[in-house]
């Protein structure tokens, strides 16, 4: 179910549609606006982000479930990462796992 008005839209991630990005990543792009954007990942067990993300501008991600592997840190659910503009990084799982992001957008 959506709800959308002009001051607020909301959604249930699950009924989103999936796209396959990479084998065994799906990836759920949520409401954006023209200061971020918001993205659902959910990865299979074993997959790894297929080349080394390199962030134009800050983001963010929430592990929601799971644990993802990313810079030789074990981050389970609750952890919420941050990366500054400039910043790089390859996640992957070995469990599988589902992230929440949040891409802030350079204007």
């Amino acid at each position: 179910m959506t709800h959308e008005s002009p001051d607020v839209q909301i959604l249930n991630v699950d009924d989103v549609e999936p796209v396959e990005v990479a084998p065994g990543i799906l990836r759920r792009r949520l409401p954006a606006t023209e200061w971020a954007r918001g993205w659902m990942y959910d990865f299979a067990p074993g997959a790894e982000w297929p080349e080394v993300d390199v962030h134009e501008a800050e983001e963010r991600y929430y592990v929601v479930s799971g644990e993802f592997i990313d810079r030789d840190r074990r981050l389970g659910p609750g952890s919420y990462v941050v990366f500054a503009p400039g910043s790089s990084h390859r996640p992957r799982t070995e469990t599988g796992a589902r992230m929440l992001g949040i891409s802030l957008l350079t204007r």
